[in-house]
């Protein structure tokens, strides 16, 4: 990576972590992909190019593809169906995006928890 790269990389992280800190029951997860999830279903990453992506319900998601003149995620190829890509913009409003932060939440916790994967331990 370029160093203005890393640089929008870093001021991104910084703005995705606030973003993170107005709710208090996330936790922002991953070294490498920074990202949060609730009961297995993962709801908001930041790409490597520094991009944030949330996932959001059908209706609110085609609203907000209007509204902000964005597209949906693509990562290695593939098209994130319930993912957007936050515009810079907007990143950079705490406040505003902190509305579609929450409504991803809500999408998540109202999803059937995944199985974990973990080995029980033995007794």
């Amino acid at each position: 990576m370029s160093q203005a790269a890393d640089k929008r990389y870093a001021a991104n992280l910084t703005l995705y972590e606030k973003l993170v800190a107005t709710n208090p029951g996330v936790d922002r997860k991953g070294a490498t992909m920074p990202y949060t999830s609730l009961n297995g279903h993962m709801f908001s990453f930041l790409t490597k190019e520094g991009k944030l992506a949330l996932r959001l319900p059908t209706e609110e998601r085609e609203s907000f593809l209007k509204a902000y003149e964005t597209q949906l995620c693509v990562q290695h190829g593939r098209v994130m169906k319930e993912y957007v890509e936050i515009p810079g913009k907007l990143l950079e409003k705490t406040e505003d995006l902190k509305k579609y932060f929450d409504i991803s939440f809500e999408y998540v916790s109202s999803l059937k928890p995944k199985p974990t994967k973990r080995k029980k331990k033995a007794k």
